[in-house]
């Protein structure tokens, strides 16, 4: 295998304006190949990249061998059926989140691409940036205390277009599993434990949930709550609530600024801590090619994916049944 992690996107999906300037910038990885259904489509893409080579299906990408992982960002309903393609012909996949639309289909995935050997991740980029590792670790000198209680939200606007595959129940659309399993994991991660019983509320239109609100229970009491949807402005926060102040991250999930700040509050002084910036999406690209390159272990694991879609499985039964559902 090469130094570099040599890449091929399934695709020619809108999140490439975004992954692809990373997959540049990241010191061990080259993108040689894109592949779409269409070969015209590839082209271009490819020639607006400067990518090597296009691919007019996805098969013939993933039988190349100059290509050792894949980029799935296909809709949710296709993660499993093209990871398991890819994981068929030896490639190591990073797979758009959620990794499955369920946490059955997640465990049986992350077991599948097990026996076939290959690497295996989900694509939330937030674990990755180096903030995240400090929170952590400033929430673990406990400084603050422990963590009592945390609220979350990721909500952005979408024009109703029943086209769009977020709003088309046939492909695993709806607004909890596209945005709101960013908090969902972040209340998993600032907790360290896993909540027991969950109860929710969404607006629902196309037969998706376009909207919800949730409040997640944990087994000595403690509660998150958060919100998502595709309705109102953007918000992407995190507020961790501890025994002795607070910690707030205003862009918790996608950072657009070169500098991120991460206000503290603890005796009722406040402070913000100006961290350095860095392109998330370059640090868990970097990371997926150590964990291939160098048989690194990286974090999160896999196994992160089915404890989330597991609360997100009894998220979404309880809006639809309107009753506290156990995780």
């Amino acid at each position: 295998m090469s130094k570099k992690l040599r890449w091929g996107i399934l695709g020619v999906a809108k999140i490439n304006d975004r992954l692809l300037p990373a997959f540049a910038k990241a010191a061990n990885a080259e993108v040689v190949g894109i592949a779409s259904r269409s070969l015209a489509k590839a082209q271009e893409a490819a020639k607006a990249a400067g990518i090597p080579k296009a691919f007019g299906s996805y098969e013939a990408m993933l039988d190349d061998a100059a290509i050792d992982a894949v980029y799935n960002p296909l809709p949710n309903t296709l993660h499993d059926e093209w990871t398991r393609k890819a994981a068929d012909r030896g490639k190591h996949i990073l797979c758009e989140k959620p990794l499955t639309p369920s946490a059955r289909e997640c465990e049986a995935l992350i077991a599948y691409c097990d026996a076939k050997k290959v690497k295996l991740m989900d694509g939330f980029m937030w674990p990755h940036h180096p903030r995240t590792r400090a929170i952590r670790e400033f929430l673990d000198s406990g400084k603050l205390g422990r963590v009592e209680r945390v609220t979350g939200t990721f909500t952005f606007q979408l024009p109703m277009d029943p086209s769009n595959i977020r709003l088309q129940a046939k492909t695993a659309g709806g607004s909890l599993l596209d945005v709101g399993c960013y908090p969902v994991y972040g209340i998993r991660w600032a907790f360290s434990e896993e909540p027991v019983k969950v109860w929710a509320a969404a607006r629902y239109q196309f037969d998706v949930d376009i909207a919800m609100s949730a409040t997640l229970w944990f087994a000595d009491g403690r509660i998150a709550n958060f919100d998502c949807g595709f309705v109102h402005p953007l918000r992407q926060w995190l507020e961790i609530v501890c025994e002795k102040g607070t910690l707030g991250v205003p862009e918790m999930w996608v950072p657009r600024k070169s500098n991120y700040m991460v206000t503290y509050n603890e005796s009722a002084e406040s402070s913000e801590v100006n961290v350095e910036g860095f392109n998330q999406i370059q640090c868990m690209i970097e990371n997926f090619g150590r964990y291939v390159l160098d048989n690194k272990p990286v974090w999160p694991p896999p196994t992160e994916a089915i404890k989330t879609a597991k609360v997100m499985d009894a998220l979404l039964t309880s809006a639809r049944e309107k009753r506290c559902v156990k995780v």
